[in-house]
């Protein structure tokens, strides 16, 4: 083992002493900050926490404190709604007070001139008072004529408005009664021409009633003239178709004639037509019925097997002749079913045409040789006629066109009477309005009288009072009322200046 000197050894025991104490003392410091720290963290801990109850009792705080801003926001809400309705108030109220100063001023300086005026006709009343006992005297007399005068005036008045209103009265019904003439004078003319025409309607149908009795008594005469006179002339004609057919048209122009109608209104004759083809057919005769249609009568029937059949001397010869005349007769219905009236633009023809034999008895003895000869015709919409069924089915279409007549006569009629019917009507509403408003008008006049001349203080009364207060008047105003008199008395009624402010 080594051997160190005394003096590092010394030394070694100084630096193991100082190690050792600074060991002792880092130890003791050591043990100190523990001991702070451990203080600090338990100080910080309380201070957090007191902090934290702070920062609490602050939030707690605040939120009151918001809760009493909004209460107080909704308050001035409140209070600034309150406000600008006192404000509009105030104004209305500060308007109204303005208005009512401007009325109170004028009524004031009303009262005022008022006053002033009253002063003014008290002093001269006073004045005039104070005149001479002679023009007393005389203003006693001139009041006592004056008060007998409007005593007088106001029955004349009464008398004057009453016959004023009498007058205007009888004017108005002068002038209703001849409106009223004026309007029912047409009235009665129209109503005159109503019945007049009624009752010549009526004479003309008993005239024709009688008038169809005696023709229709008189047909068989006529037919059987026609059919002597048709046979004679065929005798005559000696077989000549051409002569033939101007004769049955002459013919059935006779039986047109007698048969009641009018040529150019109810038929026509020889009227040339175009059909669809480019043909001009001409129908013998066209009649014209009510409502647009026509009926087409055709007289270009060949007679000559007849004329022939008449001269025959034996019967087998005239019935050769007379089955001849039948086939003619067939022959013409054919032909004149192929020409188609019915199709020609501008014709409003029936189903059927007339087929015009002018010889009756020519007609009879085919249809007794060929009993299918009627309904042959009828299937080709032909109807085989004679002057006597011919002029029958005119008659007929004569009177359609009477009863057509009398229909559209029956109709304008309606008509007028259902105008004349109108105008009654619209005259008598005119008459109630006239007669209200004359009820009208005698009520308000009443009104206005009782208005201006009754009551206490009315309006006549004070107007007077002015001229006897001595204002300076040319004309004299009549009391209408009885009491007029009593309320004018100035000591009767308030004080005029009063009354108006």
């Amino acid at each position: 083992m080594p051997t160190y000197p005394p003096l590092v050894l010394i030394l070694a025991g100084v630096v193991a002493g100082l190690v050792a104490g600074l060991l002792l003392a880092w130890l003791a410091l050591r043990a100190r900050v523990a001991d702070a720290h451990a203080d600090g963290r338990a100080s910080r801990d309380a201070e957090v926490a007191t902090l934290g109850g702070q920062r609490d009792a602050e939030a707690r705080r605040a939120e009151e404190f918001a809760a009493r801003i909004q209460r107080y926001e909704h308050e001035w809400t409140l209070a600034e709604q309150n406000l600008r309705k006192v404000t509009a108030h105030a104004a209305a109220q500060q308007a109204q007070a303005e208005r009512l100063g401007r009325e109170l001023a004028d009524a004031r300086r009303l009262r005022d001139e008022t006053q002033g005026q009253l002063v003014d006709l008290t002093g001269r009343h006073a004045a005039l008072e104070a005149g001479s006992a002679a023009q007393a005297r005389a203003a006693a007399e001139k009041l006592q004529l004056l008060e007998q005068a409007e005593v007088r005036l106001r029955e004349a008045f009464k008398n004057l408005a009453q016959g004023i209103l009498d007058d205007k009265a009888e004017r108005l019904r002068e002038q209703s009664g001849q409106q009223l003439s004026g309007l029912l004078d047409p009235f009665k003319l129209q109503l005159k021409e109503f019945r007049e025409t009624v009752e010549t309607r009526h004479a003309s149908d008993q005239r024709e009633r009688g008038m169809l009795a005696q023709e229709i008594q008189s047909l068989r005469q006529l037919n059987q003239r026609i059919s002597e006179d048709a046979l004679n002339l065929t005798r005559a004609l000696k077989g000549d178709s051409r002569a033939q057919g101007a004769w049955g048209e002459l013919v059935l122009e006779r039986v047109l004639e007698a048969s009641g109608l009018t040529e150019g209104r109810e038929f026509e004759l020889q009227v040339v037509m175009a059909d669809e083809d480019g043909g001009r057919p001409r129908p013998d005769v066209i009649v014209h019925l009510p409502e647009r249609k026509d009926l087409v009568i055709d007289a270009k029937v060949s007679l000559t097997a007849y004329e022939r059949m008449q001269a025959a001397l034996d019967d087998a010869g005239r019935d050769a002749l007379l089955r001849e005349h039948v086939a003619s007769l067939r022959r013409h219905v054919d032909s004149l079913s192929k020409k188609k009236y019915d199709s020609i633009p501008g014709l409003h023809t029936l189903d059927f045409v007339l087929l015009f034999v002018p010889i009756e008895a020519a007609l009879i003895e085919a249809v007794r040789a060929d009993d299918g000869l009627y309904t042959y015709a009828l299937s080709k919409n032909i109807s085989l006629v004679c002057p006597s069924t011919l002029l029958a089915t005119l008659r007929t279409v004569s009177h359609l066109w009477r009863l057509e007549d009398r229909n559209v006569n029956a109709m304008q009629i309606a008509r007028q009477a259902g105008k004349l019917h109108d105008s009654f009507v619209m005259l008598m509403n005119e008459l109630q309005g006239v007669g209200d408003a004359l009820t009208r008008a005698q009520t308000l006049h009443e009104g206005a009288l009782k208005r201006i001349g009754s009551g206490r203080g009315h309006l006549l009364g004070r107007v007077d009072q002015l001229r006897r207060l001595g204002a300076d008047t040319r004309k004299q105003l009549s009391l209408l009322p009885d009491e007029a008199q009593a309320d004018a008395d100035p000591d009767a009624g308030d004080d005029p200046g009063d009354d108006d402010v």
